[in-house]
């Protein structure tokens, strides 16, 4: 199976192993790809050194690296329903979420194209009139980028698009779960006209075929997004190589709602916050943080609502979200739940496995509201990475202690990635956004983003960020270039040769 793609070439693994993906909507069979080994990745990290130190890539004026991302953003806007399919028949999400998710991946292309194309530096002034002094931006080197399987193609797109319009090479290993839509992106970008060994694939399990990728000395930068555990590993490995780092670790994240907020939009939102792609975002608002004043409202309109919800695969037009990605991470969800009922949460809803034999090949889990919860709960402070939303309240005997309160709560979590924050009031808005310690916050909304604007963590959920402006620098390496146009003897030390005469030169 020739799904490896190194040197330009597609390959099989060197022992020729395998795996087969299936659609976790309904265990259908999707694909079979090649299943990497350690040395295919150190062979892919071989051909991306090449490529960096021998090709032309590095080199090619920005302009021209702008114009293959737009080259290829063009085929995900011609290409957009065959892309979203691969997506959905990898992940199991609905259909018109893949669809919006290549908009967006078209949208990020588009972007980093622009951002190269404007760079060209800056000149510094020294004050000196013989000297020119300039700050250049160039590529780090090689890049392995590890992507995870909740946003295969879009997250992939995040590092790929800033990689290239940066000028680096690069290895891309996709989760192993999930590898469609990275093969359809190496066709693309070798149909468009990338050089060889600028853009390698492997395809396999983070210990066999990731490991190389973090370990080798040949890497220069390592881009990964996915669990805190894994992310920690990263780091200490690339520590003895002093490599790069660039990290999206996930987050606890939290939703505040006040008493004064448009209630039906803070709790319609609050459903698409938790429960949209059934809560494997790593955005999810999974913490709802609501004034007790409100909390019975609030919460019994999201239970009803909540139990409505219907599930269903990719190609199911009633359906409002889908399956999780296996049976193992819809088993971990599951000893999750029962864990915060040890804890003393109260199950309001869901807590199970959908009933009937639609469901019964795909791996489903129901909505799920777990209500009374407090802070020192594992089920607040752990992520769960499926439908589950914890409910926690604060109150305050005046207005600023109840922003204190519910500022404390939001903060108190080792993550640190997004938050939002709902008031009528803008001042109240704005001031609790100002002391929320994550890296998204959202006031009066939930999960929108655009390319233009950052995003990364705050504290455990990372290092650097991504979109944006500095998701372009975490690719690059800035250089003083200072060039003395009239060049003398510094004279800082006597010249102390003897002349022919016997004397000395002054």
């Amino acid at each position: 199976m020739d799904t490896l793609f190194i040197a330009g070439a597609w390959r099989p693994a060197r022992d020729s192993g395998t795996r087969t993906i299936h659609c976790p909507a309904d265990g259908s069979e999707v694909v079979t790809v090649a299943e990497a080994t350690a040395d295919d990745a150190r062979d892919a990290v071989a051909a991306a050194r090449a490529a960096f130190d021998r090709g032309p890539w590095p080199s090619t004026p920005a302009p021209e690296r702008a114009a293959l991302l737009r080259r290829v953003a063009d085929r995900l806007v011609a290409e957009r329903d065959e892309v979203a399919r691969l997506e959905s028949l990898d992940t199991g999400k609905r259909f018109v979420e893949s669809q919006i998710d290549v908009d967006d991946i078209e949208s990020v292309f588009r972007h980093f194209a622009d951002v190269a194309a404007a760079d060209a530096g800056r000149v510094v002034d020294t004050g000196m009139p013989d000297v020119s002094s300039r700050v250049v931006h160039e590529p780090v080197g090689v890049c392995s980028l590890i992507t995870p399987w909740n946003y295969p193609l879009l997250q992939t797109s995040w590092k790929v698009a800033p990689c290239l319009a940066a000028g680096n090479t690069f290895v891309l290993k996709p989760s192993e779960l999930t590898p469609s839509t990275a093969i359809w992106l190496m066709r693309a970008l070798a149909e468009e006209g990338l050089p060889d060994g600028v853009a390698n694939l492997v395809l396999g399990a983070g210990a066999t075929a990731g490991a190389p990728l973090v370990d080798d000395a040949g890497v220069d930068l390592v881009s990964f997004t996915g669990g805190l555990q894994t992310g920690r590993a990263i780091m200490a490995t690339a520590a003895a190589t002093v490599k790069r780092v660039a990290l999206e670790l996930g987050g606890k994240n939290p939703n505040v709602v006040f008493a004064d907020a448009d209630l039906p939009a803070a709790i319609d939102n609050a459903l698409t916050a938790v429960f949209l792609d059934s809560g494997q975002v790593c955005s999810a608002g999974a913490r709802l943080i609501v004034e007790a004043s409100v909390h019975d409202q609030v919460v019994d309109t999201l239970v009803e609502r909540a139990r409505d919800i219907r599930l269903g695969g990719p190609f199911d037009d009633e359906a409002e979200t889908g399956p999780l990605i296996s049976e193992a991470h819809r088993s971990k969800v599951e000893r999750y739940v029962a864990d915060a009922l040890e804890d003393g949460a109260e199950l309001r809803c869901g807590g199970a496995r959908p009933e009937g034999a639609a469901y019964d090949a795909g791996f489903y889990y129901l909505p799920t509201i777990l209500d009374h919860c407090a802070t020192d709960m594992r089920c607040v402070q752990e992520e769960s990475f499926g439908p589950v939303l914890t409910v926690e309240t604060f109150e305050g005997a005046d207005r600023d202690a109840a922003e204190d309160a519910a500022i404390s709560l939001a903060n108190d979590t080792i993550y640190g990635l997004a938050g939002a924050v709902w008031s009528e009031n803008a001042g109240r808005a704005e001031r609790v956004a100002s002391r929320l310690r994550h890296g998204t916050i959202w006031i009066n909304d939930y999960h929108p983003y655009v390319a233009g604007a950052e995003w990364g963590g705050f504290k455990q959920s990372g290092i650097g960020r991504e979109l944006g402006l500095t998701g372009l620098e975490e690719y690059r390496e800035p250089k003083h270039v200072w060039h003395n146009t009239r060049p003398a003897p510094a004279g800082w030390f006597a010249d102390r040769r003897r002349d022919s005469a016997g004397g000395t030169d002054q």
